[in-house]
């Protein structure tokens, strides 16, 4: 007995120190206790994308349906002067962004879908501009993919600056699964890297190859709704749609190829496989993966006091399953999982705001604010 005692906690501790990436080993319980409650603070929104916090704690927001949202003193002010958004199955306005020195040059990004160029259809384009008043003015076109496609999957898009001030941003595959994610000479699947002018760093990956697109700065990505700048290590951390299973967190690094669709956790929505491999040489394994898939979206590392228990995570939003999801992190490793405020919605956009307060994006009911449940 005594010997079976034994073998058995050998076999314990052995599968909680070797399965900390398997999603379907790592622990998932939800506390008994929420320590955090939500509280609507912008009201009636559907598809709010993305949100950035101005310096006299006003509010901009990107609704899908391309409407920009000025938030102040409880009032919604619909901002004028965007380009004109092309709205096509997941594509539409999306993510917004202040430069880092916003308050002396006064610089807002934007990624949408456009269908400037040639070809019918659009693809994910960047855009810079400032604000005057309810309306963008000093509008410049910064990227734009091509080619123009009207499959409505897979745009991306979100936006990061490094602490470098370079600013990262993705664009999905476009549904273009076989030939865009591999190839550098296309855009789609990919993670790219331009200075804050849009002007291309020299030391870009591939730079030296006069047939690649010199934006690029990984590659083989699928489908990536979630980007942060990582507090301690300056990485930047994406989070991306797989097929049916397989969604991913990757850590960009400069040049690598994250895969897909050569190798994958997941497979064809039909239950069909499409590769035989989940790893090969000269690919990135991602950081962890989700089997079933969540549909991430949204991704923020809470560092303020605010969340004391909360530190040394990343929180990724769950379309699918209507949660928001804590993963616990040591040494890149997940060793928990935590679903936060289930059922409450689609959690479209997370970020930690200037007043140290955690901001969520959900579809069909609004801005909410993650507070203490003794607030």
């Amino acid at each position: 007995m005594k010997q079976f005692t034994l073998l058995l906690a050998i076999a314990l501790i052995s599968f909680y120190s070797c399965a900390q990436q398997e999603p379907s080993k790592v622990s998932a319980e939800t506390p008994v206790k929420i320590n955090y409650v939500t509280e609507v603070v912008v009201p009636e929104l559907d598809i709010p994308w993305g949100m950035e916090f101005l310096p006299d704690g006003s509010m901009l927001i990107t609704e899908k349906a391309g409407t920009l949202i000025h938030f102040k003193d409880d009032k919604k002010t619909i901002i004028n002067g965007l380009p004109k958004v092309y709205v096509r199955g997941q594509g539409g306005l999306m993510d917004i962004k202040l430069h880092p020195d916003y308050k002396n040059n006064g610089w807002i990004y934007f990624s949408y879908a456009s269908a400037e160029g040639e070809d019918d259809g659009g693809n994910t384009a960047i855009m810079r501009a400032k604000l005057n008043g309810n309306t963008v003015t000093n509008v410049e076109h910064l990227y734009k993919g091509v080619p123009n496609t009207k499959k409505g999957q897979h745009w991306g898009s979100r936006l990061e600056f490094d602490n470098e001030g370079h600013l990262y941003f993705s664009i999905g595959d476009r549904g273009n699964r076989d030939v865009n994610p591999q190839d550098i000479t296309r855009d789609g699947g990919k993670i790219y890297r331009l200075h804050a002018d849009g002007s291309i760093p020299e030391d870009n990956p591939f730079t030296d190859n006069n047939n690649a697109k010199q934006a690029i700065f990984s590659y083989g990505h699928r489908n990536p709704q979630g980007m942060a700048l990582h507090p301690e290590t300056g990485k930047i951390w994406v989070n991306e749609h797989g097929p049916k299973g397989g969604d991913e967190i990757n850590i960009v690094e400069k040049g690598k190829n994250y895969g897909w669709p050569v190798i994958s956790y997941g497979i064809n929505y039909s239950g069909t496989k499409f590769t035989e491999i989940t790893e090969k040489e000269g690919m990135q394994q991602p950081l962890f993966y989700w089997v079933p898939s969540i549909a991430p979206s949204g991704m923020a590392f809470p560092t303020s006091s605010n969340y004391p228990d909360w530190e040394g995570s990343v929180l990724v939003g769950s379309l699918k399953f209507e949660y928001l999801e804590r993963l616990v992190l040591k040494n890149n490793k997940v060793v928990k999982r935590e679903k936060l405020f289930e059922g409450l919605g689609r959690f479209r956009d997370i970020k930690q705001a200037p007043d140290g307060y955690l901001y969520a994006a959900v579809e069909g009911l609004g801005i909410v604010k993650i507070v203490p449940d003794s607030f």
